[in-house]
């Protein structure tokens, strides 16, 4: 089982953003931790929420694992577990916002087994907490990258 807790942060909304992804494990009774984080000149914080899911299955190994996803996001966990997602996708996306993000996912979704679990923000959650400030760190950073997917469409 593999746990990954993800968050996003924009500074204006537009504006400066970043995300923050914490990924857990055991394996043979041995603790493994990976943190991830990068910055964004200019994007929108669903767009950093989704992106630290993609990050995370991204870094996976191999296909095929069991995952549970803790996210603070709405936006994503409900696109997902409320089967959204594949009503955009049957209809192109038509009118959707994220596109690129969504259709970058929807693959990396389906190597694995995934579940989606939202939690409070700000709630004290210690993952949670380290995600939130690796997003915010982030985006404060003076390495910022470009959103590319965002500011083609602006």
């Amino acid at each position: 089982m593999i746990v990954i807790y993800t968050d996003g942060a924009a500074k204006g909304n537009p504006g400066p953003g970043g995300y923050g992804t914490v990924m857990m494990t055991k394996v043979n009774g041995k603790n493994y931790r990976k943190e991830l984080s990068e910055g964004f000149r200019n994007t929108t914080n669903n767009r950093m929420e989704l992106l630290a899911v993609i990050r995370g299955l991204e870094a996976l190994k191999k296909d095929g694992q069991n995952v549970t996803i803790y996210s603070d996001s709405k936006y994503v966990v409900e696109a997902v577990e409320k089967g959204w997602i594949w009503n955009w996708q049957k209809k192109n996306f038509a009118k959707k916002a994220n596109v690129d993000l969504w259709k970058s996912f929807i693959p990396l979704y389906n190597k694995h087994n995934i579940k989606f679990k939202w939690v409070k923000g700000h709630a004290g959650i210690p993952e949670n907490e380290r995600c939130d400030q690796l997003a915010v760190a982030a985006a404060e950073s003076g390495d910022l990258k470009i959103d590319e997917g965002y500011e083609a469409i602006k």
